[in-house]
């Protein structure tokens, strides 16, 4: 799908719809229905590649249908569409183009003030680390991109909110397939998975523990000489947060294999950072994170391991810029990856210019995706706008 044909379905989309109407009944409160989308265009320039520009754009549709009845309870709807587009090419007249139009949520909710259940295509994230996250489960978020967007999963979740701010979480997963945060074998698709969290409030902070459950599925997958469609495999997280004079976390994960599969039947990750406002100028947000990766036979051995540190910094430069630049460093490869941005935002636009510099091969924590926008040296410029 080229470009013009995402700008088409923009125009002849509502630019910005909300209907509210009121019911007589005493069982119905008052029902809204509202239209919203995102468009987002970009072109760069990327050195060393064999198509050095691209161009591409997206646009993700959204409708939201609420109810809200009596006691504070609602009754709401929400469908949306990811529907992108990407156009390469050289000097040379050789060019490359890819598009597609994917479901990107679909789901339905019932809350109250302490309960929310829902179901469908939704996003489900947790965890107390800001970036490089080992609990980054069920999504795939890479923290340069502005725009943070992630594929759902299809499931059920429940969240039970309690007086104290303590909090529970129950959910069930099915239908999914592709490998999701840091998973090297994906799910089979044919089997449900299941899991919780229970959070709990402590001293100047919070701390979680969280489990999963999952039959992993490696058949086609070469590297491994022996091959199984069900594998089972149990998640267990742990996280806490404390809002001391800086922020400080601490967040780890540990999967287990029920197969032996050599190195890759255990997988341990651990986060630690902080974070800090200093009072320079507007405000200078700076954020440090360490992790720690290891594919271990046995549990707990660390003998394959990789690590990467991660130092942003973000400053408002004014009422409508912000500056803003995320490096990397890998330990393990002595490799480093440079982002820098400039934003500018106005009510509905955002207008953004990015400068990165990274090696061309190998990839970051949780990059199990195909698509790496941001490989090699490069710039690149981003139009968004929001309605």
């Amino acid at each position: 799908m080229q470009i013009t044909t995402i700008i088409a379905i923009f125009a002849l989309f509502p630019v910005n719809v909300v209907y509210c109407f009121s019911q007589s009944s005493g069982s119905r409160g008052s029902d809204s229905l509202r239209i919203s989308g995102q468009l987002s265009l970009r072109a760069g320039y990327n050195q060393g590649t064999d198509l050095p520009i691209a161009t591409g754009g997206r646009y993700i549709p959204s409708a939201n249908y609420s109810i809200m009845f009596p006691g504070r309870k609602l009754l709401d709807f929400e469908a949306s569409a990811n529907i992108s587009g990407i156009y390469s090419f050289n000097l040379y007249e050789t060019s490359s183009s890819n598009s597609g139009v994917s479901p990107y949520r679909g789901w339905i909710r019932y809350s109250s003030e302490q309960l929310e259940l829902r179901a469908g295509l939704q996003k489900i994230n947790f965890g107390s680390a800001s970036l490089l996250r080992p609990l980054m489960w069920f999504d795939q978020m890479d923290s340069r991109d502005p725009l943070n967007l992630t594929d759902g999963v299809w499931g059920l979740l429940l969240r039970y909110y309690f007086l104290n701010n303590a909090n529970i979480w129950l959910w069930g997963l099915y239908g999914n397939e592709n490998p999701r945060g840091f998973e090297l074998i994906p799910v089979n698709r044919n089997i449900p998975e299941y899991g919780g969290r229970v959070q709990v409030p402590i001293i100047r902070g919070e701390a979680a523990i969280s489990y999963h459950h999952r039959k992993a599925d490696n058949t086609g997958m070469m590297i491994f000489p022996d091959q199984y469609p069900e594998i089972p495999e149990n998640r267990l997280g742990f996280d806490a947060k404390l809002d001391l004079k800086a922020g400080i976390w601490i967040e780890g994960s540990w999967t287990r294999k029920g197969k032996n599969l050599g190195r890759f039947t255990n997988q341990e990750i651990l986060n630690a950072g902080i974070d800090y406002t200093f009072g320079i100028g507007n405000g200078l947000y700076m954020a440090y994170e360490h992790l720690l990766i290891s594919w271990d036979e046995k549990p707990f051995a660390f003998s394959d391991k990789t690590s990467f540190s991660l130092l942003t910094l973000n400053y408002p430069a004014g009422l409508f810029d912000r500056l803003s630049a995320i490096v990397y460093y890998n330990w393990t490869e002595n490799r480093t990856y440079n982002f820098v941005s400039w934003q500018r935002q106005f009510d509905k636009t955002m207008f953004y210019l990015m400068l990165y510099w990274n090696p061309e091969t190998g990839q970051l924590p949780a990059q199990t995706g195909s698509e790496n926008l941001y490989a090699g040296k490069g710039i690149q410029l981003m139009f968004v706008f929001n309605h």
